[in-house]
């Protein structure tokens, strides 16, 4: 048993209701002081086989568990998240090095949510019949069966339950491979489910590497829904796994999202937009990365932004008034400067930051923002994932539709104006899975979730969610005699 922050962790797998050694382990490191956390056991495919194993047992009972039930345990699951918000946000914290005082507020609360929402949603899901030629058609939704979830380190927890609680819901059982740098809230969630009385097998977690765990995972046969969150290169591996078996696919991948800010924007609220994006270090997939802003108020807007940003307060994420953490891990920062320093050389300005925190050390890296990079330079183009921003102008509504447009993702984009007709007139020829005017960040479960192009394949949230994790069903009973 590991003791993280105070609170008991325990670092085995988690399979078929008992915790489960492997030979091997790998460390787990805190990104504050990169401190050594805990040695986690280290899965691959006989532990994934186990996994999956004790989920196929499950999966039949389980999906035959009627809705009322399964919504009951599901609240029961969220009822212990509730209990137990600040020890799971002391974990988080000094797991992936975001804040503090976000987890406890924002972040933990919405855990819990997510296991209210799909429960409450479960019970209401449904289609009216309809009729053609006097025959009755009836739309249901069967489990799938064995669900395999694969997360990511930015917002561990709550990435996890936004999929883990639909598939749950919808009566199948899951098999969840948590990211390696970040793997101590799934065996914590793992105990909270069984504290709630989740029967055996429904949820499993295994823990490890993606090439030991996620590759036999992913092209198990007895798997039948994957859904990932994480980069386009593991979605494109995870993909040619899933083949051979037909195993259906959500995929929410990377983005380069815009912020647009055109000049009837209320300026004070396009800049608090624009420095939002540094939230989480900037290691949000979701993030508008790149603020293109109309000539005219360039000079105006890039002076209070730097006013702004200037105050931002970096330091340990364990401190109440701290604005911005670490990043994530000695290589990803190595990842995030690598980005900088080319951006550098391609002829890019860095008006703020452009490298790390040497005041501080370890894994800090200043909030940066670029302005001048030539057109088509990668700093403009691929994900970062970092605390980097670029600044672009733009003369034209059609121009700025079109930088908008100009990358190869279509996850989310932010638009600022005071124009409700433009905002109208720009979202609809913006390719994005999401839009924001005038907000950003502001997600409802029961609305579609995903992105376009290279961001992602399917949507989830609400009824997506079931229709993805279900096979959906239409009955056509003929009129009986009389």
């Amino acid at each position: 048993m590991a003791t993280v922050a105070g609170v008991a962790v325990d670092p085995g797998h988690w399979i078929g209701g008992e915790r489960v050694r492997s030979a091997g382990t790998f460390t787990d490191v805190s990104p504050i002081g990169e401190t050594p956390l805990a040695e986690i056991a280290r899965g691959g495919a006989a532990e994934v086989d186990a996994a999956v194993a004790a989920a196929h047992r499950a999966f039949p009972a389980w999906a035959r568990t009627s809705r009322d039930e399964r919504a009951r345990l599901l609240h029961a699951v969220a009822d212990g998240v509730e209990k137990r918000i600040e020890e799971l946000a002391q974990v988080e914290t000094a797991d992936n090095g975001a804040l503090i005082r976000s987890h406890r507020r924002g972040v933990m609360p919405r855990v819990a949510h997510n296991f209210r929402f799909f429960a409450d949603w479960l019970l209401k899901l449904g289609h009216d019949d309809f009729e053609t030629r006097g025959h009755t058609n009836h739309v249901s939704w069967d489990p799938a069966g064995v669900c395999a979830l694969i997360t990511p380190w930015n917002a561990p927890l709550m990435l996890a339950t936004w999929k883990i609680a639909p598939a749950l819901a919808a009566g199948n059982t899951v098999v969840l491979k948590p990211a390696e740098w970040t793997p101590l809230t799934a065996s914590l969630l793992a105990d909270i489910a069984a504290e709630a009385g989740l029967p055996d097998g429904v949820f499993n977690v295994v823990q490890g590497y993606g090439a030991e765990v996620g590759g036999p995972l992913t092209a198990h046969p007895d798997v039948r829904r994957i859904s990932f969150t994480g980069s386009v290169p593991t979605a494109r591996t995870i993909a040619a796994a899933a083949a051979p078996n037909l195993t259906p696919l959500s995929l929410e991948l990377g983005g380069k999202s815009p912020l647009l800010v055109f000049a009837d924007a209320d300026l004070d609220l396009a800049v608090d937009l624009a420095v939002e994006q540094y939230d989480n270090a900037g290691q949000v997939c979701l993030a508008a990365t790149r603020l293109l802003v109309e000539s005219s108020i360039a000079d105006e807007f890039t002076a209070r932004f730097l006013e702004k940003a200037g105050r931002i307060r970096q330091g340990d994420p364990r401190e109440e008034t701290t604005d911005i953490g670490p990043q994530i891990h000695r290589r990803h920062l190595e990842r995030v400067d690598g980005f900088v320093q080319r951006a550098k050389a391609d002829g890019a300005r860095a008006l703020m930051g452009g490298g790390p925190n040497e005041e501080l050390g370890g894994l800090y890296y200043r909030p940066t923002l670029f302005a001048g990079a030539p057109e088509g330079a990668e700093i403009l183009t691929e994900e970062v994932f970092g605390p980097v921003l670029t600044l672009q102008t733009f003369d034209t509504e059609d121009q700025a539709v079109a930088m908008a447009n100009g990358t190869r993702f279509g996850l989310a984009a932010t638009l600022a104006t005071g124009d409700p007709e433009r905002a109208r007139r720009v979202t609809e020829r913006l390719v994005a899975g999401t839009v924001w005017v005038n907000c950003f960040f502001v997600r409802d479960l029961k609305a579609p979730f995903g992105g376009s192009r290279q961001s992602g394949m399917g949507r989830e949230g609400g009824d997506w969610s079931f229709d993805f994790y279900c096979d959906l069903k239409n009955t056509v009973t003929a009129p009986w005699a009389k």
